[in-house]
């Protein structure tokens, strides 16, 4: 495996120093952006996004809830897109996970599905939209719970 070198520069009093790569520039700014509160989630997850609305002076949350059809980006440029049907129309929402403007993410049910981009889902409507979930009965979770002891 080939070893990355590391780079140095000559100063006037003769010192090399190492010059960081504009990707570790990028880190060091982004690190007190990230968000560190929301659950892991990813694309298939049924989701509860709790966005701020501001209407003149008054603030409020109001709940956005769908499917997580898309995740992009990473960093503090990290994005998610979510997809839910509102009176038989579809409709998409993309929402910057570092923003303010996301209050809360709860995360309703966790889908199984074998693709990282969910576009698909716009083409099919009804039950041919539904993902697979992976639902977890009382018996189940009681024989997991003995066969981890």
């Amino acid at each position: 495996m080939a070893t990355t070198k590391t780079k140095y520069r000559r100063t006037s009093k003769g010192v090399q120093v190492r010059i960081p790569g504009l990707a570790a520039k990028m880190a060091v700014v982004e690190k007190p952006m990230i968000r560190t509160d929301l659950p892991a989630f990813k694309a298939g997850d049924t989701v509860q996004v709790h966005v701020r609305i501001k209407e003149g002076e008054k603030e409020r949350i109001q709940i956005y809830e769908g499917v997580v059809i898309a995740m992009g980006n990473r960093g503090a440029s990290r994005s998610f897109t979510v997809r839910k049907m509102s009176h038989g129309v579809g409709v998409e929402r993309v929402f910057l996970e570092s923003s303010p403007k996301v209050a809360k993410l709860e995360i309703v049910q966790e889908g199984k599905v074998r693709r990282a981009k969910l576009y698909y889902l716009r083409n099919l409507e009804g039950k041919a939209a539904r993902i697979e979930r992976s639902v977890e009965t009382l018996a189940s979770a009681a024989a997991s719970a003995s066969a981890k002891h």
